[in-house]
Protein backbone atom coordinates (compact mmCIF):
# COMPACT_ATOMS: atom_id res chain seq x y z
CA UNK A 1 0.00 0.00 0.00
CA UNK A 2 2.74 2.28 0.80
CA UNK A 3 4.20 1.63 -2.84
CA UNK A 4 1.02 2.87 -4.52
CA UNK A 5 0.48 5.93 -2.05
CA UNK A 6 4.15 7.20 -2.98
CA UNK A 7 4.06 6.05 -6.84
CA UNK A 8 4.90 8.55 -9.30
CA UNK A 9 2.11 8.31 -11.64
CA UNK A 10 -0.31 8.23 -8.57
CA UNK A 11 0.94 11.85 -6.83
CA UNK A 12 1.36 13.16 -10.36
CA UNK A 13 -1.71 12.82 -11.64
CA UNK A 14 -3.59 14.13 -8.14
CA UNK A 15 -1.22 16.64 -8.15
CA UNK A 16 -2.19 17.77 -11.89
CA UNK A 17 -5.85 17.72 -10.61
CA UNK A 18 -5.13 19.87 -7.62
CA UNK A 19 -3.39 22.41 -9.43
CA UNK A 20 -6.21 22.73 -12.07
CA UNK A 21 -8.64 22.78 -9.56
CA UNK A 22 -7.09 26.13 -8.30
CA UNK A 23 -7.21 27.61 -11.51
CA UNK A 24 -3.23 26.84 -12.75
CA UNK A 25 -3.27 26.90 -16.67
CA UNK A 26 -3.33 23.23 -17.95
CA UNK A 27 0.34 23.69 -19.11
CA UNK A 28 1.64 25.23 -16.57
CA UNK A 29 0.34 22.16 -14.14
CA UNK A 30 1.23 19.68 -16.63
CA UNK A 31 4.56 20.78 -16.64
CA UNK A 32 4.81 21.30 -12.94
CA UNK A 33 3.25 17.51 -12.45
CA UNK A 34 5.93 16.32 -14.72
CA UNK A 35 9.19 17.63 -12.49
CA UNK A 36 6.92 16.08 -9.59
CA UNK A 37 7.03 13.24 -10.75
CA UNK A 38 10.31 12.26 -12.70
CA UNK A 39 11.78 13.61 -9.32
CA UNK A 40 10.06 11.47 -7.35
CA UNK A 41 10.89 8.86 -9.71
CA UNK A 42 14.49 9.84 -9.15
CA UNK A 43 15.72 11.04 -12.53
CA UNK A 44 17.50 14.36 -12.33
CA UNK A 45 15.61 17.48 -13.20
CA UNK A 46 18.09 17.90 -16.23
CA UNK A 47 16.82 14.08 -17.39
CA UNK A 48 13.24 15.39 -16.86
CA UNK A 49 13.27 18.17 -19.13
CA UNK A 50 15.37 16.18 -21.65
CA UNK A 51 12.65 13.58 -21.72
CA UNK A 52 9.91 16.03 -21.54
CA UNK A 53 10.99 17.88 -24.44
CA UNK A 54 11.72 14.60 -26.45
CA UNK A 55 8.62 12.54 -25.51
CA UNK A 56 6.47 16.02 -26.67
CA UNK A 57 7.24 14.79 -30.47
CA UNK A 58 5.30 11.77 -30.02
CA UNK A 59 1.82 13.79 -30.96
CA UNK A 60 3.47 16.21 -33.13
CA UNK A 61 1.18 14.44 -35.66
CA UNK A 62 -1.97 15.00 -33.43
CA UNK A 63 -0.89 19.00 -32.87
CA UNK A 64 -0.68 19.38 -36.33
CA UNK A 65 -4.09 17.86 -37.30
CA UNK A 66 -5.67 20.03 -34.79
CA UNK A 67 -3.86 23.14 -35.91
CA UNK A 68 -4.75 22.19 -40.13
CA UNK A 69 -8.54 21.45 -38.74
CA UNK A 70 -8.39 24.87 -37.57
CA UNK A 71 -7.62 26.41 -40.49
CA UNK A 72 -10.56 23.99 -42.22
CA UNK A 73 -12.94 25.13 -39.45
CA UNK A 74 -11.98 28.28 -40.26
CA UNK A 75 -12.35 28.34 -44.01
CA UNK A 76 -16.00 26.98 -43.45
CA UNK A 77 -16.59 30.91 -42.33
CA UNK A 78 -14.62 32.76 -44.67
CA UNK A 79 -17.14 30.80 -47.25
CA UNK A 80 -19.91 31.80 -44.97
CA UNK A 81 -20.96 28.13 -44.19
CA UNK A 82 -20.42 28.44 -40.44
CA UNK A 83 -22.42 31.22 -39.99
CA UNK A 84 -25.39 30.01 -42.10
CA UNK A 85 -25.12 26.62 -40.12
CA UNK A 86 -25.35 28.84 -36.72
CA UNK A 87 -28.54 31.01 -38.06
CA UNK A 88 -30.53 27.42 -39.04
CA UNK A 89 -29.58 26.60 -35.98
CA UNK A 90 -30.74 29.73 -34.22
CA UNK A 91 -34.38 29.41 -36.21
CA UNK A 92 -35.06 25.95 -35.57
CA UNK A 93 -34.31 25.57 -31.82
CA UNK A 94 -36.54 28.87 -31.11
CA UNK A 95 -37.31 28.11 -27.18
CA UNK A 96 -36.55 24.48 -26.81
CA UNK A 97 -33.11 24.56 -25.25
CA UNK A 98 -32.76 20.85 -25.44
CA UNK A 99 -33.14 20.69 -29.24
CA UNK A 100 -29.70 22.68 -28.85
CA UNK A 101 -28.26 20.59 -26.64
CA UNK A 102 -29.46 17.54 -29.33
CA UNK A 103 -28.38 19.39 -32.23
CA UNK A 104 -24.95 20.24 -31.09
CA UNK A 105 -24.42 16.92 -29.15
CA UNK A 106 -25.05 15.50 -32.77
CA UNK A 107 -22.71 17.76 -35.00
CA UNK A 108 -20.26 16.68 -32.87
CA UNK A 109 -20.79 13.13 -33.96
CA UNK A 110 -20.45 13.96 -37.04
CA UNK A 111 -17.70 15.86 -36.50
CA UNK A 112 -15.85 12.49 -35.17
CA UNK A 113 -17.34 9.48 -37.95
CA UNK A 114 -18.87 11.70 -40.83
CA UNK A 115 -16.79 15.09 -41.17
CA UNK A 116 -13.60 14.91 -39.51
CA UNK A 117 -13.15 18.39 -38.08
CA UNK A 118 -12.74 17.01 -34.42
CA UNK A 119 -12.95 19.93 -31.94
CA UNK A 120 -12.27 22.58 -34.54
CA UNK A 121 -15.93 23.19 -35.54
CA UNK A 122 -16.71 23.90 -31.15
CA UNK A 123 -14.95 27.33 -31.64
CA UNK A 124 -16.56 28.70 -34.72
CA UNK A 125 -20.10 27.03 -33.90
CA UNK A 126 -20.85 27.79 -30.67
CA UNK A 127 -19.67 31.68 -29.76
CA UNK A 128 -22.52 32.79 -32.15
CA UNK A 129 -24.64 30.85 -29.76
CA UNK A 130 -24.05 31.64 -26.69
CA UNK A 131 -26.99 34.52 -26.51
CA UNK A 132 -29.52 32.39 -27.24
CA UNK A 133 -28.49 30.04 -24.62
CA UNK A 134 -28.39 32.63 -22.42
CA UNK A 135 -31.60 33.57 -23.14
CA UNK A 136 -33.27 30.10 -22.66
CA UNK A 137 -30.95 30.02 -19.15
CA UNK A 138 -29.57 26.85 -20.37
CA UNK A 139 -26.83 25.40 -18.00
CA UNK A 140 -23.58 25.50 -20.03
CA UNK A 141 -22.75 22.31 -18.09
CA UNK A 142 -25.36 20.13 -20.13
CA UNK A 143 -23.95 21.74 -23.43
CA UNK A 144 -20.21 20.73 -22.40
CA UNK A 145 -21.68 17.26 -21.32
CA UNK A 146 -23.37 17.05 -24.49
CA UNK A 147 -20.46 18.24 -26.79
CA UNK A 148 -18.44 15.26 -24.46
CA UNK A 149 -20.53 12.67 -25.30
CA UNK A 150 -20.17 13.61 -29.49
CA UNK A 151 -16.73 13.98 -29.09
CA UNK A 152 -15.86 10.67 -27.17
CA UNK A 153 -19.00 7.99 -27.46
CA UNK A 154 -18.61 8.00 -31.41
CA UNK A 155 -15.07 6.90 -31.58
CA UNK A 156 -15.80 3.79 -29.37
CA UNK A 157 -18.30 2.58 -30.80
CA UNK A 158 -18.68 3.61 -35.20
CA UNK A 159 -15.81 1.87 -36.99
CA UNK A 160 -15.42 5.18 -38.92
CA UNK A 161 -13.45 8.32 -38.65
CA UNK A 162 -11.81 8.62 -35.50
CA UNK A 163 -13.44 5.25 -34.64
CA UNK A 164 -11.57 3.47 -37.22
CA UNK A 165 -8.45 4.46 -35.84
CA UNK A 166 -9.55 3.75 -32.11
CA UNK A 167 -10.81 0.27 -32.86
CA UNK A 168 -7.47 -0.42 -34.87
CA UNK A 169 -5.60 0.06 -32.01
CA UNK A 170 -7.49 -1.53 -29.61
CA UNK A 171 -7.25 -5.03 -32.75
CA UNK A 172 -3.44 -4.19 -33.49
CA UNK A 173 -2.72 -4.01 -30.01
CA UNK A 174 -4.76 -7.48 -28.63
CA UNK A 175 -2.74 -9.28 -31.69
CA UNK A 176 0.59 -8.34 -30.76
CA UNK A 177 0.02 -8.88 -27.08
CA UNK A 178 -1.49 -12.64 -27.95
CA UNK A 179 -5.12 -12.45 -28.74
CA UNK A 180 -6.32 -13.07 -32.23
CA UNK A 181 -9.70 -10.62 -32.87
CA UNK A 182 -10.66 -8.79 -36.26
CA UNK A 183 -10.76 -5.21 -36.54
CA UNK A 184 -14.19 -4.99 -37.54
CA UNK A 185 -15.14 -6.91 -34.28
CA UNK A 186 -14.26 -4.61 -31.99
CA UNK A 187 -17.29 -2.40 -32.42
CA UNK A 188 -19.82 -5.43 -31.61
CA UNK A 189 -17.78 -5.03 -28.07
CA UNK A 190 -17.63 -1.84 -27.45
CA UNK A 191 -21.70 -0.13 -28.20
CA UNK A 192 -21.80 -1.39 -24.55
CA UNK A 193 -19.43 1.35 -23.36
CA UNK A 194 -21.37 3.55 -25.60
CA UNK A 195 -24.92 2.91 -23.98
CA UNK A 196 -22.90 3.48 -20.67
CA UNK A 197 -22.26 6.85 -21.73
CA UNK A 198 -25.65 7.54 -23.62
CA UNK A 199 -26.97 6.97 -19.95
CA UNK A 200 -24.78 9.25 -18.12
CA UNK A 201 -25.58 11.72 -21.44
CA UNK A 202 -29.35 11.98 -20.21
CA UNK A 203 -28.94 12.05 -16.31
CA UNK A 204 -26.67 15.09 -17.00
CA UNK A 205 -29.14 17.27 -19.66
CA UNK A 206 -32.43 16.00 -18.17
CA UNK A 207 -31.30 15.70 -14.15
CA UNK A 208 -28.50 17.38 -13.23
CA UNK A 209 -28.21 20.72 -15.05
CA UNK A 210 -32.12 21.06 -16.08
CA UNK A 211 -32.52 23.82 -14.01
CA UNK A 212 -31.83 27.35 -15.34
CA UNK A 213 -29.02 28.94 -14.88
CA UNK A 214 -28.26 33.18 -15.47
CA UNK A 215 -25.40 34.31 -17.38
CA UNK A 216 -24.61 38.00 -18.60
CA UNK A 217 -24.94 39.12 -22.04
CA UNK A 218 -20.87 40.15 -22.26
CA UNK A 219 -19.30 40.92 -25.41
CA UNK A 220 -18.65 38.04 -27.82
CA UNK A 221 -17.13 37.62 -31.28
CA UNK A 222 -20.31 37.48 -33.24
CA UNK A 223 -20.55 35.78 -36.87
CA UNK A 224 -21.96 38.30 -39.31
CA UNK A 225 -25.38 36.47 -40.28
CA UNK A 226 -27.23 36.79 -43.74
CA UNK A 227 -30.63 36.42 -44.30
CA UNK A 228 -29.59 34.96 -47.29
CA UNK A 229 -29.46 31.34 -46.18
CA UNK A 230 -28.90 29.58 -49.51
CA UNK A 231 -25.76 27.43 -49.90
CA UNK A 232 -23.87 28.90 -52.78
CA UNK A 233 -21.14 26.77 -55.23
CA UNK A 234 -18.15 27.66 -52.69
CA UNK A 235 -20.44 26.36 -49.75
CA UNK A 236 -20.64 23.25 -51.83
CA UNK A 237 -17.03 22.90 -52.15
CA UNK A 238 -16.27 23.09 -49.06
CA UNK A 239 -18.99 20.38 -47.94
CA UNK A 240 -17.01 18.47 -50.64
CA UNK A 241 -13.52 19.04 -49.77
CA UNK A 242 -15.11 18.34 -46.10
CA UNK A 243 -15.83 14.97 -47.71
CA UNK A 244 -12.57 14.19 -49.63
CA UNK A 245 -10.86 14.77 -45.91
CA UNK A 246 -12.85 11.68 -44.60
CA UNK A 247 -12.00 9.53 -47.82
CA UNK A 248 -8.38 10.64 -47.88
CA UNK A 249 -7.68 10.23 -43.78
CA UNK A 250 -9.70 6.61 -44.01
CA UNK A 251 -7.56 5.59 -46.93
CA UNK A 252 -4.21 7.18 -45.25
CA UNK A 253 -4.75 6.54 -42.46
CA UNK A 254 -3.60 9.93 -41.89
CA UNK A 255 -5.38 12.76 -40.70
CA UNK A 256 -3.32 15.56 -41.18
CA UNK A 257 -3.04 14.33 -45.12
CA UNK A 258 -6.95 14.34 -45.60
CA UNK A 259 -7.04 18.11 -43.56
CA UNK A 260 -4.09 18.98 -46.16
CA UNK A 261 -6.12 17.86 -49.31
CA UNK A 262 -9.11 19.49 -48.05
CA UNK A 263 -7.81 22.74 -47.50
CA UNK A 264 -5.86 22.38 -51.01
CA UNK A 265 -9.39 21.41 -52.77
CA UNK A 266 -11.10 24.49 -51.33
CA UNK A 267 -8.08 27.20 -52.20
CA UNK A 268 -7.29 25.08 -55.35
CA UNK A 269 -11.09 25.69 -56.84
CA UNK A 270 -10.77 29.54 -55.38
CA UNK A 271 -14.01 29.06 -52.44
CA UNK A 272 -11.79 30.75 -50.78
CA UNK A 273 -8.79 33.33 -52.30
CA UNK A 274 -5.55 32.12 -52.23
CA UNK A 275 -4.46 35.76 -50.95
CA UNK A 276 -6.30 34.99 -47.93
CA UNK A 277 -4.53 31.41 -47.25
CA UNK A 278 -1.56 33.44 -45.05
CA UNK A 279 -4.49 34.93 -42.86
CA UNK A 280 -6.90 31.79 -42.87
CA UNK A 281 -3.85 29.71 -41.80
CA UNK A 282 -3.18 32.08 -38.51
CA UNK A 283 -6.68 32.00 -37.50
CA UNK A 284 -6.48 28.12 -37.65
CA UNK A 285 -3.29 28.31 -35.47
CA UNK A 286 -5.08 31.09 -32.89
CA UNK A 287 -8.17 28.79 -33.51
CA UNK A 288 -6.47 25.48 -32.40
CA UNK A 289 -2.94 26.82 -31.13
CA UNK A 290 -3.54 26.25 -27.85
CA UNK A 291 -5.42 23.03 -27.84
CA UNK A 292 -2.75 21.34 -30.05
CA UNK A 293 0.33 23.33 -27.72
CA UNK A 294 -1.26 21.58 -24.59
CA UNK A 295 -1.73 18.03 -26.48
CA UNK A 296 2.28 17.94 -27.21
CA UNK A 297 2.59 18.88 -23.26
CA UNK A 298 0.49 15.95 -22.24
CA UNK A 299 2.65 14.00 -24.39
CA UNK A 300 5.93 15.23 -22.54
CA UNK A 301 4.48 14.11 -19.33
CA UNK A 302 3.60 10.66 -20.56
CA UNK A 303 7.08 10.00 -21.55
CA UNK A 304 8.06 11.45 -18.34
CA UNK A 305 5.78 9.17 -16.24
CA UNK A 306 6.81 6.48 -18.53
CA UNK A 307 10.77 7.28 -17.47
CA UNK A 308 10.05 6.74 -13.82
CA UNK A 309 8.88 2.69 -14.16
CA UNK A 310 5.71 3.96 -12.06
CA UNK A 311 3.59 2.44 -14.45
CA UNK A 312 5.09 -1.14 -14.39
CA UNK A 313 5.27 -0.13 -10.32
CA UNK A 314 1.64 0.60 -9.95
CA UNK A 315 1.19 -2.73 -12.09
CA UNK A 316 2.84 -4.37 -10.02
CA UNK A 317 1.74 -3.45 -7.09
CA UNK A 318 -2.21 -4.13 -7.78
CA UNK A 319 -1.79 -7.43 -9.94
CA UNK A 320 -1.48 -10.09 -6.88
CA UNK A 321 -4.93 -8.62 -6.23
CA UNK A 322 -6.30 -8.78 -9.16
CA UNK A 323 -5.76 -12.49 -9.12
CA UNK A 324 -8.52 -13.26 -6.22
CA UNK A 325 -11.56 -12.88 -8.75
CA UNK A 326 -12.55 -10.94 -12.12
CA UNK A 327 -14.79 -8.39 -10.49
CA UNK A 328 -11.55 -7.33 -8.24
CA UNK A 329 -9.05 -7.57 -11.39
CA UNK A 330 -12.00 -5.51 -13.67
CA UNK A 331 -12.12 -2.94 -11.02
CA UNK A 332 -8.31 -2.63 -10.53
CA UNK A 333 -7.68 -2.54 -14.39
CA UNK A 334 -9.96 0.22 -14.57
CA UNK A 335 -8.61 2.42 -11.66
CA UNK A 336 -5.11 1.98 -12.78
CA UNK A 337 -7.18 3.17 -16.87
CA UNK A 338 -8.55 6.09 -15.56
CA UNK A 339 -4.78 7.68 -13.54
CA UNK A 340 -2.62 6.65 -16.99
CA UNK A 341 -5.33 8.59 -18.84
CA UNK A 342 -6.13 11.52 -16.63
CA UNK A 343 -2.30 12.21 -16.87
CA UNK A 344 -1.71 11.37 -20.53
CA UNK A 345 -4.94 13.01 -21.48
CA UNK A 346 -5.26 10.98 -24.68
CA UNK A 347 -7.80 7.40 -24.69
CA UNK A 348 -5.58 6.93 -27.91
CA UNK A 349 -1.92 6.67 -26.68
CA UNK A 350 -3.04 4.60 -23.51
CA UNK A 351 -3.95 1.97 -25.54
CA UNK A 352 -0.65 0.69 -26.50
CA UNK A 353 0.64 1.43 -22.38
CA UNK A 354 -2.72 -0.88 -21.51
CA UNK A 355 -2.67 -4.08 -23.83
CA UNK A 356 0.87 -4.85 -22.78
CA UNK A 357 -0.34 -4.77 -19.44
CA UNK A 358 -4.14 -6.58 -19.17
CA UNK A 359 -3.70 -8.52 -22.14
CA UNK A 360 -1.77 -11.49 -20.33
CA UNK A 361 -4.04 -11.07 -17.63
CA UNK A 362 -6.98 -11.35 -19.27
CA UNK A 363 -5.82 -14.31 -20.25
CA UNK A 364 -4.35 -15.65 -17.38
CA UNK A 365 -7.99 -15.06 -15.68
CA UNK A 366 -10.08 -16.87 -18.22
CA UNK A 367 -11.43 -13.70 -19.38
CA UNK A 368 -13.69 -14.17 -22.77
CA UNK A 369 -12.28 -11.88 -26.04
CA UNK A 370 -15.28 -9.44 -25.94
CA UNK A 371 -14.69 -8.91 -22.21
CA UNK A 372 -11.15 -8.24 -22.93
CA UNK A 373 -12.12 -6.03 -25.67
CA UNK A 374 -14.39 -3.80 -23.69
CA UNK A 375 -11.80 -4.15 -20.39
CA UNK A 376 -9.06 -2.25 -22.45
CA UNK A 377 -11.63 0.14 -24.17
CA UNK A 378 -13.41 0.87 -20.91
CA UNK A 379 -9.87 1.27 -18.99
CA UNK A 380 -8.70 3.59 -22.00
CA UNK A 381 -11.49 5.72 -22.52
CA UNK A 382 -12.07 6.32 -18.25
CA UNK A 383 -10.53 9.79 -17.96
CA UNK A 384 -10.48 10.90 -21.57
CA UNK A 385 -13.69 12.74 -20.65
CA UNK A 386 -12.81 14.33 -17.36
CA UNK A 387 -8.68 15.07 -17.83
CA UNK A 388 -7.95 18.77 -17.90
CA UNK A 389 -5.62 17.82 -20.57
CA UNK A 390 -7.67 15.91 -23.18
CA UNK A 391 -9.27 17.62 -25.88
CA UNK A 392 -12.82 16.10 -25.17
CA UNK A 393 -12.55 18.50 -22.27
CA UNK A 394 -10.68 21.55 -24.04
CA UNK A 395 -13.33 21.46 -27.01
CA UNK A 396 -15.98 22.25 -24.84
CA UNK A 397 -14.75 24.73 -23.15
CA UNK A 398 -13.03 26.71 -26.09
CA UNK A 399 -16.42 27.72 -27.33
CA UNK A 400 -18.19 27.84 -24.18
CA UNK A 401 -16.19 30.43 -22.34
CA UNK A 402 -15.77 32.49 -25.35
CA UNK A 403 -17.50 35.31 -23.06
CA UNK A 404 -15.00 33.94 -20.06
CA UNK A 405 -18.57 32.24 -17.89
CA UNK A 406 -17.57 29.25 -18.28
CA UNK A 407 -14.64 27.18 -16.50
CA UNK A 408 -12.89 24.39 -17.43
CA UNK A 409 -12.58 22.50 -14.53
CA UNK A 410 -15.75 23.16 -12.56
CA UNK A 411 -17.93 23.14 -15.83
CA UNK A 412 -16.50 20.60 -18.26
CA UNK A 413 -14.04 18.50 -16.72
CA UNK A 414 -15.91 18.05 -13.07
CA UNK A 415 -18.93 17.21 -14.52
CA UNK A 416 -18.01 14.92 -17.68
CA UNK A 417 -15.91 13.17 -15.30
CA UNK A 418 -18.87 12.29 -13.21
CA UNK A 419 -20.88 11.54 -15.41
CA UNK A 420 -19.10 9.78 -18.10
CA UNK A 421 -16.61 7.84 -15.85
CA UNK A 422 -18.68 6.09 -13.36
CA UNK A 423 -21.49 4.53 -15.94
CA UNK A 424 -18.79 3.67 -17.78
CA UNK A 425 -17.06 1.77 -14.77
CA UNK A 426 -20.39 0.11 -14.09
CA UNK A 427 -21.19 -0.88 -17.30
CA UNK A 428 -17.95 -2.48 -17.42
CA UNK A 429 -18.04 -4.30 -14.80
CA UNK A 430 -21.62 -5.56 -15.36
CA UNK A 431 -20.23 -6.52 -19.03
CA UNK A 432 -17.13 -8.64 -17.34
CA UNK A 433 -19.50 -10.43 -15.15
CA UNK A 434 -22.13 -11.06 -17.69
CA UNK A 435 -19.66 -12.42 -20.76
CA UNK A 436 -17.26 -13.81 -18.60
Amino acid sequence: MISLISNPIIISVILLCVLCLCRVNVLLALIISSVVGGLLGHISLSNVMEIFIKGMGANAETALSYILLGAFAVSMTHTGLAPILSRKIANIIQSKKYVLIFILTGIAILSQNLIPVHIAFIPILVPPLLVIMNKLKLDRRAVACGLAFGLKAPYIVIPAGFGLIFQGLIAENMVQNGIEVAKNDIWKSTWIIGFGMLIGFLVAIFLSYRKSRDYQDLEVKQVEFNDDLKLTKNHYITLGAAIVTLVVQLWTNSLPLGALVGLSLIFGLKAIDHRKMDKLINEGVGLMGYVAFVMLVAAGFASVMTATGGIDSLVNTITPYMMSSKFVATFLMLFIGLFITMGIGTSFGTIPILAVLYVPICIKLGFSIPSTIIVIAAAAALGDAGSPASDTTLGPTSGLDADGQHNHILDTCVPTFLHYNIPIILITIISVMVLG
